[in-house]
């Protein structure tokens, strides 16, 4: 399984229009095929910064999602609100703990 998080700072006045687009979102991103699970989160410090932390079932399920025309629009609509550039990880998960 891949777990990708990614770290987006959203410029502040932008972060509810963040929030609620991507709860319009979710559920697309969650039914892409190989996608296990999808959650976000607020730093409670800085509430401009958000992650998002997803399973795949593979590295060929993430890049198919990420060449997908949704995610295009997806990432076209939120790409403005960026007060600086996403973050990305990737790993392979090795254990359930």
């Amino acid at each position: 399984m891949i777990v990708r998080i990614v770290k987006l700072t959203i410029r502040e006045e932008e972060t509810q229009t963040f929030k609620d687009y991507f709860a319009t979102v979710c559920d697309t991103i969650r039914h892409q095929p190989g996608c296990h699970l999808l959650q976000a989160w607020q730093d409670i410090h800085q509430p401009n910064i958000f992650f998002t932390y997803s399973l795949w079932d593979s590295e060929d399920d993430l890049n198919t999602y990420r060449d997908s025309a949704f995610f295009g629009v997806f990432w076209k609509t939120v790409k403005p609100w960026f007060g600086a550039k996403a973050e990305v990880w990737s790993f392979n998960k090795i254990v359930d703990l």
